[in-house]
């Protein structure tokens, strides 16, 4: 999801402004942040838009539907390699046709049965063109996929009638409970993927009404959804028919919604809030949140990646010389801004794919994200000056000025380019704007792996027409690179993913800033609390204290 899509996922990391200051639940009986004693506050934010799986690419909404839907296969929250969930068996010899077996058991949350049908009616609308879903990309491995497309005018609209057909040829229902997906090549990684968001099943419901659904999911997962109060709350309670094999411990959950860190952090303090999964950067400074929590807190690696993405050519050509994206990614002292505003709680990236995922290789981007004055400026001596201020775009309602101002001030420091920050109101209006290709210069986007994989980190991002394309990169021989890259198993395949990585040094469409070494922190009412490899919080070990 981009974090610029959680999940690819974009990375928005936080929520929408509230009108009135920070959320923050008074006492109640002396339960945590004014909840019942045994439900528990998550710091959330507000989705792009509506919870329709096929149609999420974001960690606001992704978040959510994670806990509320399951999949085929679930991801293990430690080390995120896959595991069966509702399939009870995914198979294939050739590794182009694959027989997927349901578990028998599993229900919607409104009773309804989950039967392969589930399965296939939902890829089938997410994938066709009329439908317009930001996650029919990922539906593109199957065969048929093209026919149900059909065709977009110069403005990206949907021509009426331009589909060939309506539904995939790669998709077959068997019986009840097995469904077969053939695939255009074949691609040995596919059922990795399949426990991602957009393969969500869908129940009849959903086909009734899709903008009720949006605003009120029925899934399949531990918990169930409550009710969504826009730029206050979104809330979850224990699924009691769940037939996954760990049940919650909590009654519910609520993922609150805050102007901002800080004062999501206060509430955390103060006992009114009981979990932070990203402390903000004025409680890393000096190891502030040790003092203030104690041994409430978690640290780990997670596959959460941080960049820099140039404005689509169409939008501004000014950076349609790779030799100045290039210089101003050699201006940035990423090992400097880690230290004084991240306090070590990133690392710095070389690179385009997280150090969590296996066969990752340090140093794809060399020597373009070296910090390195001297060469940024020989670089910049070679092309057309800069006219103007650059504008660095972020969501204001997350921990992000600090940093912006940082890279701003080297880009300024080693080029002479005026560069300056700009911020947007809220995740959901910087992604709004991103997504209808309205904004220029540069902006802060990011990567939260939705399975660890080279490809996941790649693919998604930088293939021509991919989801989460937000600069619109277009390179043939990176997307013949990766195709086949996913039609070679091991060690040959991931060579091949590293070579297309390379590719990407010497077109620079996205600056690497720095990956995730990931704080959170929770209050004295909640106890084994675990992040995720995904930097999310697992729900299903969360128990309270009271």
């Amino acid at each position: 999801m981009p974090v610029s899509p959680r999940r690819s996922v974009v990375l928005g990391a936080v929520a929408l402004a509230l009108a009135l200051g920070a959320c923050g639940g008074g006492d109640d009986g002396g339960d945590a942040a004014g909840e019942g004693a045994n439900t528990v506050t998550v710091r959330g934010c507000n989705p792009q838009g509506d919870f329709v799986p096929a149609n999420s690419n974001e960690v606001c909404s992704g978040d959510i539907l994670d806990q509320v839907f399951s999949f085929l296969v679930r991801y293990d929250p430690e080390t995120g390699q896959p595991e069966n969930e509702i399939a009870a068996d995914i198979v294939s010899e050739d590794s182009q046709t694959w027989t997927i077996t349901l578990q028998d058991g599993w229900t919607f949350h409104d009773g309804s049965p989950v039967t392969a049908q589930s399965f296939v009616d939902a890829w089938n609308w997410a994938a066709l063109g009329a439908n317009a879903t930001l996650n029919s990309y990922f539906f593109e491995p199957i065969q048929g996929y093209a026919d149900v497309q059909g065709t977009f005018d110069d403005e990206g609209n949907y021509v009426d009638g331009s589909a060939a057909a309506e539904t995939m040829s790669g998709l077959e229902v068997v019986d009840d409970l097995t469904f077969r997906v053939t695939l255009a090549q074949a691609e040995s990684q596919f059922p990795m993927r399949l426990g991602y968001t957009a393969f969500a099943p869908l129940p009849q419901s959903f086909y009734d009404d899709p903008e009720a659904f949006g605003q009120h999911p029925v899934g399949t997962g531990p918990f169930r959804f409550e009710s969504w109060d826009p730029n206050i709350d979104v809330r979850l309670s224990a699924y009691a028919d769940y037939a996954g094999d760990v049940k919650p411990s909590i009654d519910g959950a609520v993922y609150r919604i805050y102007e901002n860190d800080d004062a999501a952090y206060n509430d955390l303090q103060a006992d009114q809030l009981d979990i932070m999964p990203l402390l903000p950067t004025s409680a890393l400074a000096g190891d502030t949140y040790r003092i203030d929590l104690g041994d409430r807190f978690v640290s780990r690696e997670t596959g959460v990646f941080e960049t820099i993405t140039f404005a689509p050519e169409s939008v501004d050509a000014s950076f349609t010389d790779p030799r100045l994206r290039q210089a101003i990614s050699m201006s940035i002292n990423r090992p400097e801004i880690v230290d004084k505003i991240f306090a070590g709680a990133r690392t710095p990236a070389n690179g385009w794919v997280s150090p969590v995922v296996p066969d990752f290789e340090d140093g794809a981007c060399d020597p373009y994200c070296t910090y390195d004055q001297q060469g940024a400026q020989d670089l910049y001596a070679e092309v057309e000056p800069f006219e103007g201020t650059l504008a660095l775009s972020y969501n204001a309602d997350s921990d992000h000025k600090a940093w912006v101002d940082a890279v701003c001030n080297d880009i300024t420091a080693t080029l002479q380019i005026p560069c300056q920050g700009s911020p947007v109101v809220d995740l959901a209006t910087f992604r709004n704007e991103i997504t209808a290709r309205q904004t220029g210069g540069i902006f802060r986007t990011g990567w939260q792996m939705d399975y660890p994989s080279l490809e996941n980190f790649l693919v998604p991002i930088f293939a021509t027409g991919a989801s989460a394309n937000d600069g619109d990169y277009s390179n043939p021989e990176f997307d013949d690179l990766v195709r086949q890259a996913a039609a070679t198993p091991g060690a040959d395949g991931a060579a091949l993913y590293r070579q297309a990585e390379q590719l990407l040094a010497a077109d620079m469409p996205v600056i690497p800033l720095w990956h995730r070494v990931n704080i959170a922190g929770y209050s004295t009412h909640v106890e084994n609390v675990r992040i995720t490899v995904f930097q999310t919080v697992d729900l299903l070990s969360v128990t309270t204290t009271g």
